[in-house]
């Protein structure tokens, strides 16, 4: 489906969906080379953030392309072997940042909860290790999704958005009301709520350290050297929810697919923005040591 219906709007609309990929996967890539040129920023919390940022650059490639490539040939069909590619890696890079997010949370919480065993809990092979998790995890969930689509099948389907979107393939493939109903609820409680749950524990447990330090100048400092990833970690799950409810509530399927937008383009987007504002150390990490 086209975000919009009028034909003049789409140059407008691949100018703009152009630009704002190419600033995603220039900001990413920046955070990337950043992160590995500094011997400074070669620690575990700056780790996640690298492998997250490509995440990011490749979560928005699977949809962005496409998408230009169908407003400039005036096209909106797609492959069942596309679709199915398509929905798989939305999927894998979706869950791996969900994951990684995660990660970051319980190095936080480490950071912040325990101090002196940081180095020794947060050491370069258990990091290592959390994210073969979230890869072995991520891939996981796509090759789930890809099985329940090519059990059922379908095919000469519109839709409702301008990418394969699990969701719809779903509302698709399973005509039964009651078997996609428990495969959604059991894939999005064991991939959605135990990394929010993960998040909720890890927060919870640093806002209980702030809360004992005496000092409100302590409070702050201590809370502001997570204020990036919770930023981040609202708008990615903030974002996600939000056009879940807006695309059950709206009748319209085309504002669902411009909804979606939000966390698919925008989300990617604003993460290095986010962590290179907020953080002074990446600001910094041009700068020579005196």
């Amino acid at each position: 489906m086209d975000l919009s219906e009028d034909s003049g709007l789409q140059p407008v609309l691949f100018v703009l969906f152009l630009s704002l990929y190419l600033v995603t996967v220039l900001g990413n890539l920046l955070i990337i080379l950043a992160v590995s040129s500094d011997s400074h920023l070669h620690t575990p919390m700056y780790f996640f953030l690298s492998n997250l940022s490509l995440s990011d650059i490749c979560f928005t490639s699977t949809t962005v392309p496409k998408m230009l490539v169908n407003i400039q040939i005036h096209s909106r069909t797609i492959s069942y072997v596309g679709c199915l590619t398509q929905m798989s890696l939305f999927v894998f890079f979706a869950c791996m940042e969900s994951l990684l997010l995660t990660a970051m949370a319980y190095d936080q919480f480490v950071a912040i909860c325990h101090p002196l065993h940081y180095h020794i809990i947060m050491n370069p092979h258990f990091c290592g290790f959390l994210v073969f998790l979230s890869l072995w995890f991520s891939l996981l969930d796509s090759q789930l999704h890809n099985l329940i689509a090519l059990h059922f099948g379908f095919k000469d389907v519109e839709i409702s958005n301008f990418f394969c979107d699990p969701s719809q393939i779903f509302n698709l493939a399973c005509p039964e009301t009651f078997t996609k109903n428990l495969l959604r609820y059991f894939l999005g409680g064991f991939y959605g709520l135990v990394p929010i749950s993960g998040i909720f524990f890890s927060y919870f447990k640093i806002v209980s350290s702030i809360l004992r330090i005496p000092s409100a100048g302590g409070k702050f400092k201590t809370f502001f050297t997570c204020g990036s990833h919770l930023a981040v970690v609202c708008l990615f799950y903030g974002s996600a929810i939000g056009v879940y409810l807006f695309s059950n509530m709206s009748s319209s399927n085309r504002k669902g697919a411009v909804a979606s937008v939000m966390y698919t383009v925008v989300t990617p987007m604003l993460n290095p923005l986010i962590y290179s504002l907020r953080n002074r150390d990446i600001k910094k990490c041009p700068e020579e040591d005196p």
